[in-house]
């Protein structure tokens, strides 16, 4: 993949560390592994982000759903130590009728079950739209689990832009305003990552169905705005729009031509 992202014009790359639906993940390849460090190196990469599957619901009221997202993250992280110093981002996941303090008790109890104090990776935890009972729709709640979570300097945010504009946040015609409300909340310094991505749906939908940059609600001046902003610009950011592989190219050329 770190040849493909060069190929396209990037220098990072988002992977799922297995199947986007769970399952067991593939063995890891060392020598593989050396060999995208030394790229990554060469190439002056960023950062590169691990997704984890959108099926690890840590806040979910079954034990067994639970379980799985407790050895799931655990297994990852481990695997993740083979590429130092890189991120690791999740979906807090939905309370499903438990309540919203009920699910940032149990997302940041798995996260103290699963941080160890000398690992290299930091975790991510992502802005969401706020479908359903989705936990981490408002700062106030992904504010709330880092407070809970007792190795702190383990853990970042990401930012989704489609997200964040369906949970209600203004990045279209108050960027600025959003940020200092991000700060006031979390702590700007939290904010490790980006997904950039255009929304099918207007401000505060709930929705959550991306779109390909500049052809959704928040619009292409939105993005010029964000990606030369003081604050973001040197961000590492990841496209998850619904794009075919010359598509990915041309956003790539697009964001970086501003």
């Amino acid at each position: 993949m770190g040849k493909q992202a060069l190929e396209l014009g990037g220098n990072t790359f988002q992977f799922f560390t297995r199947n986007p639906r769970g399952g067991k993940a593939k063995e890891i390849d060392k020598e593989d592994t050396d060999r995208l460090i030394i790229l990554m190196k060469n190439n002056n990469f960023a950062e590169i982000l691990a997704h984890a599957p959108y099926t690890l619901n840590p806040c979910s009221a079954d034990e067994k759903t639970r379980e799985f997202a407790f050895q799931t993250m655990s297994d990852d992280l481990r695997r993740m130590e083979y590429l130092p110093n890189n991120m690791y981002n999740f979906h807090p996941g939905s309370h499903v009728g438990q309540g919203v303090e009920k699910g940032i008790e149990l997302i940041s109890q798995l996260l103290n079950d699963v941080l160890w104090e000398d690992m290299s990776t930091t975790v991510l935890l992502e802005t969401m739209a706020g479908k359903g009972s989705e936990i981490g729709c408002k700062f106030e709640q992904l504010g709330e689990i880092i407070n809970r979570v007792e190795l702190k300097n383990k853990i970042g945010i990401c930012i989704d832009t489609c997200h964040v504009f369906d949970a209600g946040y203004d990045i279209k015609n108050n960027l600025e305003s959003v940020l200092e409300e991000f700060d006031r909340i979390i702590g700007i310094e939290r904010l490790k990552a980006m997904h950039l991505n255009d929304s099918k749906n207007p401000l505060g939908s709930h929705k959550d169905r991306h779109e390909k940059i500049g052809e959704g609600c928040i619009g292409i001046e939105a993005f010029k705005n964000i990606v030369t902003h003081p604050v973001l610009k040197n961000l590492p950011c990841f496209l998850e729009t619904p794009n075919e592989l010359s598509g990915y190219k041309k956003e790539i050329e697009l964001l970086k031509s501003f």
